[in-house]
């Protein structure tokens, strides 16, 4: 049974492991799933899941951390493809992660999901509901950890879901549901890097 939590609650990834059973954590994935609600707009929505690979300050050091479907692979960090209209059951964009293959530098893993086109199609998150983010053992397939996100977010365009962290030795995930104007040019900014 994963641990649900709630928004700002952060968990030891290793001692819900041990509860769980499961022997030894290192590969695991991050499965990230919505639903768009029904509405007058008509257009597609296209949702994609990034990763902001950062240094103890919180910032994106080099391009190649981060993580989007025009960029999908890392030393640790490997994402399975973008999901462009949501459709279907389970997790929509999924994340995987070797926690042991993560280069030293890399002291936090932010896990954002934002909307293309959203100001020419006038979308938001608030059109947007049953959202998660989901951490799974990828060798036993127990899932971990699950944040689903309530909150109604009628103007953002992009959200940062959820964060793993190193603290000393061990990893934590923190359940963020923080929202964003300005798409993904903002989350850019926000973790030092470049828009050009």
């Amino acid at each position: 049974m994963a641990i649900s939590l709630q928004k700002g609650q952060k968990i030891s990834l290793a001692k819900v492991a041990a509860d769980a059973g499961v022997p030894s954590l290192s590969k695991i994935f991050c499965g990230l799933g919505w639903d768009c609600k029904r509405f007058d707009g008509g257009a597609d929505f296209d949702l994609d899941a990034s990763v902001f690979m950062c240094d103890g300050n919180g910032k994106v050091t080099k391009d190649s951390n981060f993580i989007f479907y025009n960029n999908k692979t890392a030393p640790g960090i490997e994402h399975c493809g973008d999901n462009r209209t949501g459709a279907g059951d389970g997790d929509d964009e999924v994340i995987k992660i070797d926690l042991n293959a993560l280069e030293a530098d890399v002291q936090k893993i932010a896990f954002t999901v934002t909307i293309d086109q959203a100001d020419a199609r006038k979308q938001n998150f608030g059109m947007v509901e049953n959202s998660y983010i989901r951490v799974v053992d990828e060798v036993t397939g127990t899932e971990l950890v699950r944040y689903d996100l309530g909150e109604d977010y009628s103007i953002e365009t992009a959200v940062v879901v959820a964060e793993l962290y190193r603290n000393g030795a061990e990893w934590k995930f923190n359940a963020i549901g923080s929202g964003f104007q300005g798409g993904l040019a903002a989350l850019c900014n926000n973790y030092g890097l470049a828009v050009g």
